[in-house]
């Protein structure tokens, strides 16, 4: 054989929703920061995202980490997150990941019980703590950064849906979010496909009509991701969620969790509204029926925005441990698309 380019990582899923985590064969990258290391990765060593995410080893709804020494004094670990069309600053489904990994391999040593983390992101440092009960990871709950809400109530002109009120919020991503009853849709597996239609289209006319920029990094636009909630009547659900994760111009996929930075930009609009106080539980449930629960810890001051600090509790759960390689006569060394799922 004749093949090269190994790298060793562990897949594993949150709730539902799929992490790879890569936990050898990328060396460090330049950067002084985790978000230096983040651009450095998506402005030269893009091809590393592709390889990884696109067929043949990879299919639309899969996440990738990359796990990478860190830059911040006390941190435990630093990983830099991929997904189908950008690099997002941090996800919530892809921390349970990383952690749960890290804590059931032994990467960082834990002990019996509560455990705690301090992994850096390209947003920052997050404090997670890791429950572990006969060696499994059985909770993963971080503070997240601060969360915000940029429009409230705005009105979209949607082509082919008319006038649509959305709110935009950042919880780690830039989230157009829409009430699924005016779109008249029900948030359930059956249908995936009328949700997926309409969230792009709603993302690609918030992009136009409203546009976001991070007052603390300018280089943070959006929104980039859009979310369909909904009431719950299900006793000890809050509400239920759909995230469009895109996968390209007016195409996407639903993230199979609950979307842990979605819920944190979902609490900074009920927070904002007086929906939710701090200190309360907000059990926030998927597509699928999976649940994550937030948190709001305090209020904070991000540029002009009244934001607060979330938590996110969740679990992940291994699914397998697996070598990828790259055989030099391979006609898809950075693996392709195919338009009837991409």
């Amino acid at each position: 054989m004749n093949l090269t380019g190994l790298i060793s990582a562990v897949d594993v899923h949150a709730c539902g929703e799929p992490g790879r985590v890569i936990v050898g064969g990328v060396a460090d990258v330049p950067g002084a920061t985790m978000y230096a290391k983040m651009m450095h990765l998506r402005d030269h060593r893009d091809q590393l995202r592709r390889r990884m995410l696109r067929e043949p080893r990879g299919y639309p709804a899969l996440c990738c980490n990359i796990l990478l020494p860190p830059t911040l004094p006390g941190a435990d670990a630093g990983f830099v997150i991929m997904e189908q069309i950008e690099y997002p600053p941090m996800s919530g489904s892809n921390t349970i990941c990383v952690a749960t990994v890290l804590a059931e391999t032994g990467i960082v040593p834990t002990v019996e019980g509560a455990n705690r983390m301090r992994l850096e992101t390209p947003a920052g440092m997050i404090e997670v703590e890791v429950m572990m009960r006969a060696g499994k990871a059985t909770r993963v709950t971080f503070e997240n950064v601060p969360a915000f809400a940029a429009h409230l109530d705005a009105k979209l002109d949607v082509p082919g849906l008319g006038k649509v009120k959305v709110d935009v919020a950042w919880g780690g991503m830039f989230y157009v979010i829409a009430e699924a009853a005016d779109l008249g849709l029900t948030i359930a597996p059956e249908h995936g496909r009328e949700l997926v239609r309409l969230g792009a289209m709603i993302l690609a006319a918030a992009r136009e009509q409203l546009p976001v920029r991070h007052p603390e990094n300018d280089d943070i636009t959006g929104p980039t991701i859009t979310q369909i909630s909904a009431p719950s009547d299900e006793p000890g659900i809050d509400r239920r969620n759909a995230v469009v994760v895109s996968t390209g111009h007016l195409t996407g996929i639903l993230d199979r969790s609950p979307c842990g930075t979605g819920t944190c930009a979902k609490m900074a609009t009920m927070h904002a509204r007086g929906q939710l106080p701090l200190d309360h539980d907000f059990v926030h449930a998927s597509v699928i029926g999976t649940n994550f629960t937030g948190r709001l810890l305090r209020t904070a001051k991000i540029g002009p925005y009244p934001a607060v600090v979330p938590t996110i509790s969740g679990q992940g759960w291994i699914t397998g441990f697996a070598n990828y390689v790259l055989d030099p006569s391979d006609p898809y060394p950075e693996g392709f698309t195919v338009g009837d799922l991409w």
